[in-house]
């Protein structure tokens, strides 16, 4: 009996200490190149999260957006997530085209990422293209949750092809 009073404790204990905690969730990131193998396989979007080691809005939005189980589980079942660093070394092959690493300044920049963002380079920036491997737009700089949210719909969704964004947000009930 005593064992058991031990047990119900135990497990009351640890339901308690976890209760009104946020869920965290994890975005199951790939390389460029994995998202675009599984995309060869089974055509899905693409969003690219292209960040610096050195870029401290990029891990606040980890930290705070990528960890939200609503947007991270979105994320998950709606797009190939990827994780480009954009200033890695690495070249990439994509669509015949080898892109690299170029130096320059203090730092350097891959060409991939600025073609991915038109020459418009910030970080953090979110790219989302189709699946076409299009892009459709990048958004330049740290999104809360709740700005997130709203976003990926409209391009998860595909609302994207038939309403304007503020159209869509007058109608849109956060989850979040």
């Amino acid at each position: 009996m005593k064992i058991l009073r031990i047990f119900l404790s135990t497990v009351l204990i640890l339901l308690l200490g976890s209760w009104g905690q946020p869920e965290v969730a994890e975005v199951n990131w790939l390389t460029f190149e994995e998202a675009i193998a599984l995309h060869e396989q089974k055509p899905k979007k693409l969003l690219i999260d292209l960040y610096t080691d050195w870029c401290g809005w990029c891990k606040v939005m980890d930290q705070k957006t990528y960890s939200k189980s609503e947007i991270a589980n979105y994320i998950n079942e709606n797009f190939y997530p990827v994780k480009f660093n954009a200033e890695q070394k690495e070249s990439v092959e994509f669509r015949g085209h080898t892109f690299n690493f170029v130096a320059q300044g203090r730092r350097g920049v891959h060409e991939l990422a600025a073609a991915l963002t038109r020459n418009q380079l910030s970080y953090p920036t979110t790219v989302f293209m189709d699946e076409e491997l299009r892009i459709i737009q990048p958004i330049a700089g740290y999104l809360k949750p709740e700005q997130m949210e709203p976003i990926l719909l409209f391009i998860g969704g595909d609302h994207f092809k038939t309403t304007a964004f503020e159209d869509f947000k007058k109608n849109h009930k956060s989850s979040l």
